[in-house]
């Protein structure tokens, strides 16, 4: 069961362009076969370089709704899944004191009373949507276990309901900051992507797309000292994200060049650690790069 979004990789990477996104050809490819194979995507790599915004831009393109789960440790089934209304039952149970138990039960296990979290709502209707499974990497391994179901067969079984299976499978995605190593069994059930930084070419591209009214001189500068705070031994290195807020700051403080005083006074857009900024400070060196 494929979703049919994209007819070929070149329309992928075309269609999300159109969005925003700037696919290099290896991530055009994953994601016209991950639609195509009708198999969930799992997209691995730093954080900041752009896993979660594909799965926006996907959703944007082909018009469909995202359903996204943030996972965290101590995310459980009742997060993820669904949960019983139980307020709402036990109301229903006060009203109905003079029926047996057996027509109540009936009716506070059924519709009415469930609450679809956003793996029950992802699979459920007929209109399309994207599910992103955010920061999987987050959650607790018991949490795996719960996805291979929905991962494998796009269905979640409601023992009190029985199971309920996708009408329109959606387009999947997990991202995954490598925080931990996550279960064969669950890689196995997807497509793999790692997006690493993104060469110098392509984020001055992705700057001047961002922050169009950045002049090219300074976008490429800003990419070059991107490039080698990365080199540095640093607690966090900038993400893509980091690098277009950075262009925007520039922007908003009318800056034509870089100089020493202003990426000093600006060091804190960049690098969110004090220690990285401070080494940074002191072995950057703007006539080298």
């Amino acid at each position: 069961m494929t979703t049919g979004y994209f007819t070929s990789v070149d329309d992928a990477r075309a269609r999300l362009a159109t969005a925003g996104y700037l696919a290099s050809p290896a991530v055009a490819t994953t994601v016209f076969l991950a639609d195509r194979l009708g198999k969930p995507l799992l997209v691995e790599g730093p954080a900041g370089v752009g896993k979660t915004e594909l799965a926006k831009a996907v959703a944007e393109v082909a018009g469909a709704g995202l359903v996204r789960l943030q996972c965290y440790e101590g995310v459980d089934e009742s997060r993820a899944l669904y949960e019983w209304n139980h307020a709402k039952q036990l109301l229903r149970i006060t009203a109905g004191r003079e029926e047996s138990w057996d027509e109540t039960r009936t009716d506070i296990f059924s519709e009415e009373f469930l609450l679809p979290r956003p793996l029950l709502t992802a699979i459920r209707g007929a209109d399309r949507k994207v599910l992103l499974i955010d920061e999987v990497d987050k959650a607790d391994v018991e949490v795996e276990g719960l996805l291979l179901e929905v991962l494998s067969d796009f269905q979640v079984t409601v023992p009190e309901l029985g199971t309920i299976a996708a009408t329109t499978r959606p387009f999947a995605v997990l991202t995954s900051n490598a925080g931990r190593e996550l279960s064969e069994a669950l890689r196995r059930r997807c497509l793999f992507l790692h997006i690493g930084f993104p060469d110098a070419a392509s984020e001055r591209r992705i700057i001047r797309l961002k922050v169009p009214g950045l002049d090219e001189a300074l976008a490429a500068s800003v990419v070059r000292v991107v490039g080698a705070l990365r080199a540095m031994d640093l607690r966090k290195a900038p993400s893509v994200a980091e690098t277009i807020d950075w262009a925007r700051t520039l922007l908003a403080l009318g800056a034509t060049t870089l100089d020493e005083d202003l990426v000093r006074d600006s060091l804190g857009v960049v690098l969110k650690h004090q220690d990285d900024i401070v080494k940074a400070a002191a072995k950057l060196d703007l006539d080298a790069v």
